[in-house]
């Protein structure tokens, strides 16, 4: 998408304290499930069967088609943790680089890059949350430029991990609680934050935050966006223009002695 030059800016004065953006990642910054792409490359490597991937194929076809839920995440988190079971963290970082090169990066959702750049622009901090394992979207992060990546993360014993999960799954109110605990480490004020995503899962980490946009939403989420008028966009369409002139017109912008 070709930048679009700022019609206005805000009034309001540089931000003595850091202001954070965070975008979910499945169906918000990319189209589809992130881990199904990470569970491609690791057939291709050996680490999964050719079932597996029939099932990741079909998972991803209806995640596409009509969203996640609570049960398909648990799933995919369940494949996860049996996938990387017995590997080393190097393996992971390393299959995670490949799953971004060959896969994920032809996915990416430009205009919703787009507004990750506008942030970045006005001095925010972008975090990347997610349920995918934080090493996949870690990688997503640096080659986007990005400030970081908060994800499901994999306990580990000497490098190899276990199989068992370090903490919860990054998904729903998890998702809100890693925030807020970054904001506050942080001392960002959370109604100067953002946050962006397509899940009804994640109305927690979008109430949490004093500026919330619905991306390509879920059933349930239009809904539950509609009755409380968030700003809402769809990929592609001229509502996401408007979200990024909002974004530049409205977002404060972060004194340079605060980043």
């Amino acid at each position: 998408m070709a930048a679009i030059e700022d019609d206005a800016t805000t009034g309001a004065p540089p931000s003595p304290t850091p202001i954070l953006a965070f975008f979910d990642v499945d169906n918000t910054l990319m189209r589809g499930a992130s881990v199904y792409h990470l569970g491609w490359a690791a057939w291709k490597r050996g680490y999964v069967t050719w079932r597996d991937i029939a099932r990741f194929t079909w998972k991803q076809m209806r995640f596409i088609a009509v969203g996640e839920n609570h049960r398909h995440q648990l799933a995919v988190r369940d494949r996860a943790l049996e996938l990387i079971e017995g590997h080393t963290i190097d393996e992971l970082e390393s299959l995670a680089i490949e799953t971004y090169e060959k896969r994920i990066e032809k996915l990416l959702l430009p205009e919703t890059v787009g507004l990750a750049q506008d942030h970045l622009d006005k001095g925010h901090e972008v975090w990347l949350i997610t349920a995918t394992p934080e090493a996949c979207a870690r990688v997503i992060a640096e080659r986007l430029g990005l400030t970081g990546a908060i994800g499901t993360r994999i306990r580990d014993v000497d490098g190899v991990f276990t199989g068992e999960l370090h903490g919860h799954v990054m998904h729903g109110t998890e998702k809100a609680l890693a925030a807020k605990d970054l904001a506050v480490a942080k001392h960002a004020r959370l109604e100067d934050c953002w946050a962006y995503s397509d899940s009804r899962n994640d109305i927690p980490l979008l109430e949490l935050a004093g500026n919330r946009v619905v991306v390509n939403p879920d059933a349930a989420l239009k809904r539950y966006a509609r009755a409380r008028n968030w700003p809402m966009i769809t990929a592609g369409a001229a509502s996401i223009r408007a979200q990024r002139r909002r974004v530049r017109r409205e977002a404060r912008a972060v004194a340079r002695d605060a980043r």
